[in-house]
């Protein structure tokens, strides 16, 4: 038995090193041409968008007088100059939807998302020219944008695009107000943002409204929270809301993930020695058991089938998707050993007791990593309690008896 047990272990081995390239060959894969598949999908769909507010100022012509010096003596001269002063942002209310629409490109998932954005910006002159020159930055040169609106009190004004900027100009009185209207439809990648401008922003009469499809909603590092947070059927409504704020964090929305099958298999098929070993255990505990005897080559067959699940699960998830595939090779696995094992053994031992340590091993371990965070504990849960049985069925053993060699039998004399 001592032989049979080094043979396992050499098997166990070797198909160990099989998973572990199989699970680095799926991350090659899945990693590799990320950064290029993430390129080509904001090509065709859209970048990350970061939002800023618009800048207006006004221009005012000034002469000084300066000394020359022409002919060897000094005279006074005249020059223009031009004095540009900035126009107040007294206000600001945004209105933001995210709808978010995931895409497959390769064995990764990609949070797309459209946008609709609408602003009212509040400009005060308070410089002593009524040319008002403003500039609105476009969140992303990478991106299309639909049904774009610029206005000034509602009556729409021209602008010129110039490098993912637009620029116009219009009449404000001195001392008085208008609004500054923007609106567009748009998409994005991964991640939505409005950013104050400096590093550490006054905004004075501020309010975004944003309203998502999901529920998964998180925010990245150096964001505000908002200050109002309402569940609605299919998403949130959150509002941010200032009168006076001093910050150099801003605002953002990071999009939830999708389960990715590239990632997912690859950790499964790293975890997969593990369920190999608890599988052998439990059939070479239940072998010993009942006095049957399963020759080494018998559990290189069994580790091949097992193989097989996290072999088709690698290259089926590029086709469909990951619950379908998990089904199927589930079942292919399955169907590999109990097949197999009923003519080494029989068909109630395959079915049962393989069967069953087959199902908890490989699939029902290998689904855990389908749940995000629970896995390890999931996995410690059943490896303590197939401790607990084990321990309690073989508690009577002698395996001293189990473990000695096997007396030559004599030959019968002649």
């Amino acid at each position: 038995m001592t032989k049979q047990i080094v043979a396992i272990a050499v098997i166990f081995s070797f198909t160990a090193v099989a998973w572990s390239i199989l699970g680095t060959t799926i991350f090659s894969r899945t990693y590799s041409f990320d950064e290029s598949l993430k390129g080509r999908v904001a090509s065709i769909w859209g970048a990350p968008h970061v939002q800023k507010p618009p800048k207006a100022t006004t221009t005012k012509e000034v002469t000084r007088k300066v000394e020359a010096v022409e002919n060897g003596k000094t005279v006074m001269r005249t020059e223009k100059d031009y004095v540009t002063a900035p126009v107040e942002l007294e206000g600001s209310k945004l209105n933001v939807a995210l709808d978010l629409e995931h895409r497959q490109n390769g064995l990764l998932w990609y949070s797309t998302y459209k946008v609709v954005f609408a602003a009212d910006y509040e400009l005060k002159n308070s410089t002593e020219v009524e040319t008002v020159d403003f500039v609105i930055t476009l969140p992303t040169a990478q991106a299309s944008f639909d049904e774009m609106i610029v206005a000034i009190d509602g009556v729409p004004v021209a602008f010129v695009n110039e490098k993912s900027t637009l620029r116009g100009t219009t009449r404000i009185a001195r001392g008085g107000s208008a609004v500054l209207t923007v609106k567009y439809r748009s998409q994005g990648l991964d991640s939505w943002r409005y950013h104050f401008g400096d590093e550490v922003s006054q905004v004075r009469n501020f309010q975004l409204k944003m309203t998502t499809n999901f529920k998964d909603i998180d925010f990245p590092d150096n964001t505000l929270a908002p200050a109002q947070k309402k569940e609605t059927k299919n998403g949130y409504e959150l509002l941010w809301e200032s009168k006076n704020l001093l910050s150099g964090f801003q605002i953002g929305m990071i999009m939830p993930e999708k389960l990715q099958p590239g990632p997912l298999a690859g950790r499964i098929s790293y975890f997969a020695p593990v369920s190999l070993l608890f599988f052998f255990f439990i059939l070479f505990i239940i072998a010993a058991l009942r006095g049957i005897e399963l020759h080494p080559m018998n559990y290189f067959f069994l580790a091949c089938a097992f193989f097989a699940f996290h072999l088709l699960l690698a290259y089926l998830v590029d086709h469909i998707s990951i619950h379908s595939a998990f089904v199927i090779c589930s079942i292919v696995s399955l169907a590999l050993v109990i097949s197999y094992l009923r003519l080494v053994v029989g068909i109630r031992f395959a079915a049962v007791e393989a069967g069953i340590a087959q199902l908890i091993y490989l699939v029902l371990f290998s689904y855990a990593f389908f749940f995000k965070g629970f896995s390890g504990l999931a996995v410690t849960i059943g490896s303590i309690l197939t401790l607990f049985v084990v321990m309690q069925l073989t508690g009577r053993i002698r395996w001293s008896e189990k473990f000695a060699s096997r007396a030559a039998v004599p030959s019968p004399s002649a």
